[in-house]
């Protein structure tokens, strides 16, 4: 049955121009990492684990500029005094102003913990880049080499190679790198594995895109996420190496401080009376251990897909 219906102007609304601009999305657009960024300012511990890392390292860089004294400048005269107006952390058992030794201490170890993660992201992202990218018989060869590394003692043979190279800051790097890359080398290896079979990298496989195109411009961009983890968690592990090495006096050679040296230094004043001398290095390792942890905890929840609203 046909039923007539007649268009009239009382079927249609006017909208208003308010209404047209609601439908408007004037959010602007989040990229990946600016979203990451504003997760992680809204996470408070990580925010204050950042602060605490910024605060040291430019203490670390002006403290000793603007200190009156220098880090191994000795006075008989002044020897373990107390903390006091004119010598902030008090003086060690040879006069030197602790406050001054602390901070050069501080470029001292921050600089080995950051040099060597630097070095051990290189070389494991490239060993486990290629070991990943390749698979096959090559990838179980060059997993092979690695785990043999990997099953000896971590500090067993950092220890070994201090004895073998010698005190100094530079062989202290090489001796933290020699194993330390292993761990990036096997995580950037497993995220090479998953990504490589994904639409985009074949497709610049199949375009003539090489092995290390692809490892530079898809797949290592694509693993920062778990990289930058792993590395703001594994500067304060090279950091508190270095303390333990320079404590067992296989450091850095003296008249030159790090906070493990400090710590060593200060051992024979726990029972004279002296236990300020070794409350300030070992106060400044553990504040730099829980900055990086807990930023690092900071970065893997925001990093997180899982967890982005």
């Amino acid at each position: 049955m046909k039923t007539e219906f007649e268009i009239t102007p009382d079927l249609f609304e006017k909208v208003d121009v308010n209404l047209k601009d609601a439908e408007t999305i004037n959010r602007p657009s989040l990229t990946y990492w600016k979203d990451v960024w504003r997760r992680l300012r809204e996470n408070k511990l990580a925010m204050l684990g950042f602060g605490i890392i910024v605060m040291l390292i430019l203490l670390a860089i002006f403290a000793p500029i603007v200190s009156p004294y220098t880090y191994d400048a000795q006075s008989l005269k002044e020897r373990n005094l107390q903390p006091n107006n004119t010598h902030w952390f008090g003086t060690d058992s040879l006069g030197r102003d602790l406050w001054t030794r602390a901070w050069y201490g501080a470029r001292i170890s921050l600089l080995v913990g950051f040099l060597a993660t630097g070095i051990e992201f290189v070389i494991g992202a490239v060993y486990g880049g290629i070991s990943g990218s390749f698979g096959g018989k090559v990838d179980n060869i060059m997993m092979r080499i690695a785990e043999v590394f990997y099953s000896i003692p971590y500090m067993l043979i950092v220890i070994l190679m201090m004895v073998l190279l010698g005190a100094g800051l530079m062989p202290m790097i090489i001796a933290l790198v020699i194993t330390g890359w292993i761990g990036m080398a096997r995580l950037v290896r497993g995220q090479v594995l998953q990504l490589k079979e994904n639409d985009y990298v074949k497709a610049s496989e199949a375009l003539g895109g090489g092995m290390l195109w692809r490892l530079r411009k898809h797949l290592i961009p694509n693993t920062m996420g778990p990289i930058l983890v792993n590395l703001t968690l594994s500067v304060p592990s090279a950091i508190f190496a270095e303390a333990t090495l320079s404590f067992l006096g296989l450091g850095i050679s003296a008249p030159m401080a790090s906070w493990g040296s400090m710590a060593n230094d200060a051992l024979s004043g726990l029972f004279t009376g002296d236990g300020y001398q070794l409350f300030f290095p070992a106060f400044f390792i553990s504040l730099t251990m829980f900055g990086f942890n807990v930023l690092g905890d900071g970065l893997r929840d925001a990093l997180d897909p899982q967890l982005r609203r």
